[in-house]
């Protein structure tokens, strides 16, 4: 056997390990040379005694928000604002958006009354802050959620902040900002748009809350509504198919007697994203990617163009076509008011009832899948019931609808409204229904139509029942013939590769994976105590747990409904069954009884990598000569896939998070659901299925499908970095430039071999 290996190829020999060996000295000594350093002093506040000038920036304490002066691309005009630090360009507020400097002057300072006031050349006063209250030491200080406050030095309660840039939106709805009204002050918090894409001038648009009746969020061009978000039903605003709860993102809509606001926020808080208002009326939400340094787009202006303000008119019905073309109808019970209009352009004109009501013998019409109507002409009471509701609105002759406020659990809350119902639509989300007055004479007609129609429905169906189900019944047995020879064939699989029953939890010496049973699992997770639960993921949990003779386990449980968890079962049991190596997890057994499918490893006490590498507390008990060998245990591991296993094989998911640590810090590889086995001859393969983590993962794979044993040498790679910086390639961050931690490196080596200057690494 060759004593080097084609690292062309990929692979990691010998004599590559010791080339690691000395690359990682080589790093740390780099790194470690304090004269290489390039350091940086940033601020996050000014005080009374220090100021912005143009060309000075101050940067929140996480890097994430940055405040100074800048000039939109077309022109030299100066502007107060704050961006992202990632991105430049992508301005979330700005201060004098109507008055904007001439020149690179301006200056920025902060009173001893607790006031921001931005100054020209002239000293003059360009745009201040406002405040009613009053501080000992006030300082102005940039957050990480993008808030640029006033407060006292000593006070860092948001209830107590003096004056806040997240009271006065522009453009941007960041998270953790509130848009809505305050009730007792009268301040007002909207969004506005810039007048054009590179002039911060107010805009034409506006997007808040309208409090005539009960509150909606409404656009408006100027003073003219363009589109309108229904009443927030408890779960959602009305109309709005996409604001539902997720494991994105959360959200908050408050109504009492002192404010009204709605509020979101991210789950993950080192994520950025912002939904943004632009010039044109449109309504964005972007995300920001580390891997492509750019925003992606999530939210689309409009859901469709029935979303456009009362496009069919009053008590219209607007429901899209195939071809997204509006088709306005009349609701039941009405007719257009002018019908030449009509047939030239559907909703010209709107609708009116066929039979006029009389109030007292009237009754109601129920519709659910509608987008509720315009409130701005509504009553609510949130202590009602849907009956009280419908007594009060029948005993008021202009009241013309009425709903629950809230539909969570068994709907609770009054809605009525009033006169013509403006703005409706059809939507997919049935869970309210609105009850909608008409005349009795008229119910009698829809309920004759209605009777008629199920009688001619009743005699369809059983014509058609008697012709289908014959065939149908024949289907059905030939799909439950199906399903049980597949998943037979699936049990079948699993006992094939995890060998015959072992009650007695001892392990066999032949190649198969031994089979525990499930009583012997049930005792020793506890019956799957939450207590002894260890994590989740795709494929279902893993829970921790105690043989009999003492062995702790880790037993990972397929979750029932998880196809992804079942291919990747399948595949972890094929490759890792027959792998004995010392940096590679050890699988102990099988369990396959009935519907259940687990999988029993040897436990690891100090769990993942990731849970010492990256927490500030933890990290300080990986001193370098650990940090050393865990390196050169992960190389090992790898080296083992790659050249001394019977069969090539490729990890494809290497990260921090799948390098569990034993009692001693010694590494074991794991999780091998992705794995992918190579012949002897084969040294690359294609997929459209790309699966893995970013951020670990090589370009030609990420970009192209690509795969090969350089996959993992690249992620090798990366987690050689991460463990001697101790900061996480996709969240790292840098004052001098927007690169993760590779491009970091690349950019710092670079420095290195133009100026012979380094930059701060290590951990």
């Amino acid at each position: 056997m060759e004593e080097t290996l084609r690292q062309g190829e990929g692979f990691i020999s010998s004599d590559l390990l010791l080339r690691i060996k000395g690359f990682t000295i080589l790093l740390l000594c780099f790194f470690l040379c304090p004269n290489l350093v390039i350091t940086s002093t940033e601020f996050d506040t000014i005080d009374t005694t220090r100021s912005i000038k143009d060309g000075e920036t101050i940067v929140s304490a996480g890097g994430v928000f940055e405040v100074g002066f800048f000039s939109p691309s077309v022109t030299n005009k100066r502007y107060l604002g704050i961006w992202y630090k990632k991105s430049n360009t992508t301005v979330v507020w700005v201060a004098n958006r109507e008055v904007p400097l001439n020149d690179s002057s301006g200056v920025l300072k902060v009173t001893n009354q607790g006031i921001l006031i931005l100054l020209d050349n002239n000293g003059s006063t360009v745009w201040s802050s406002n405040s009613s209250t009053s501080a000992r030491r006030p300082v102005a200080q940039i957050l990480d959620s993008g808030n640029f406050v006033v407060k006292d030095e000593t006070d860092g309660n948001p209830q107590n902040f003096m004056w806040q840039s997240f009271d006065y939106p522009c453009d941007t709805f960041l998270p953790n900002m509130k848009i809505g009204k305050d009730l007792v002050t009268g301040l007002d918090r909207y969004l506005s748009s810039w007048k054009e894409t590179n002039d911060p001038f107010r805009g034409n648009f506006t997007y808040g809350f309208d409090l005539d009746g009960f509150p909606e969020w409404v656009l408006r061009e100027g003073s003219i509504k363009r589109m309108r978000r229904g009443p927030w039903n408890g779960l959602r605003f009305s109309g709005v198919t996409g604001l539902t709860p997720n494991s994105v993102y959360g959200f908050e809509f408050v109504f009492n007697e002192k404010e009204i606001y709605f509020s979101w926020n991210l789950y993950n808080s080192s994520s950025l994203s912002r939904v943004l208002l632009l010039p044109n009326g449109n309504i964005q939400r972007f995300t920001w990617i580390d891997e492509a340094q750019n925003w992606v787009l999530h939210l689309p202006p409009y859901l469709d163009t029935c979303d456009s303000y009362a496009l069919c008119g009053v008590n219209g019905n607007c429901n899209n076509n195939n071809d997204n073309s509006p088709a306005c109808n009349c609701l039941k019970g009405f007719e257009p008011k002018i019908k030449e209009e009509w047939e030239v352009v559907p909703g010209l004109g709107g609708c009116v009832r066929k039979t006029p009501l009389n109030c007292k013998d009237d009754g109601f019409l129920k519709y659910t899948g509608l987008k509720l109507p315009d409130a701005s002409e509504s009553w609510f009471n949130y202590s009602m019931n849907l009956e009280e509701c419908k007594n009060h609105c029948i005993k008021n002759c202009n009241c013309t609808a009425y709903t629950n406020l809230d539909v969570r659990g068994e709907g609770s809350g009054c809605l009525i409204w009033f006169n013509d119902l403006i703005d409706i639509r059809q939507v997919t989300e049935n869970d309210q229904a609105i009850y909608i007055r008409m005349a009795a004479a008229e119910l009698d007609q829809i309920d004759s139509k209605k009777t008629k129609a199920e009688s001619n429905a009743k005699k369809n169906r059983v014509i058609i029942g008697v012709s289908i189900a014959l065939p149908t019944t024949i289907l059905i047995l030939g799909l439950v013939l199906f399903f049980w020879r597949k998943k037979h064939h699936e049990r079948g699989f699993f006992k094939c590769i995890c060998g015959s029953s072992s009650n007695n939890e001892n392990q066999r010496e032949d190649p198969e994976v031994p089979l525990f049973d499930m009583a012997t699992l049930v005792h020793a997770t506890k019956n799957f105590s939450i207590k002894n639960k260890l994590g989740e993921g795709g494929f279902g949990s893993v829970f921790k747990g105690m043989l009999k003779d003492g062995r702790e386990i880790a037993v990972k449980r397929l979750s029932e409904n998880s196809r992804q968890g079942l291919s990747e079962f399948k595949n972890e049991v094929v490759h890792i069954a027959k792998l004995q190596h010392r940096n590679l997890v050890k699988l102990l057994g099988c369990c396959v009884e009935g519907d259940e499918k687990m999988l029993i490893y040897e436990f690891m006490p100090n769990k993942s990598l990731n849970f010492f590498l990256f927490d500030q507390a933890q990290s300080l008990s990986l001193d370098w000569p650990k940090r050393y060998n865990i390196i050169n245990g992960i190389a090992r591991g790898l080296l083992y896939l790659h050249q001394d296993s019977r069969q090539r094989i490729i990890h494809r998911d290497l990260k921090t998070g799948n390098i569990l640590l034993d009692s001693q810090l010694n590494p074991k590889i794991s999780d091998f659901g992705l794995a992918r086995s190579f012949g002897e001859n084969v040294t690359k393969e294609k997929t459209k299925n790309v699966v893995g983590t970013y951020g670990y993962m090589s370009p030609e794979y990420a970009i192209d499908g690509l795969y090969s044993i350089k996959s993992d040498v690249f992620s090798f790679g990366v987690l050689v970095l991460e463990i001697v910086s101790g900061k996480r390639n996709r969240g790292f961050s840098h004052p001098d430039h927007h690169h993760n931690l590779l491009g970091h490196v690349y950019y710092a080596c670079n420095k290195i071999l133009k100026i012979g200057q380094g930059c701060q690494l290590w951990s």
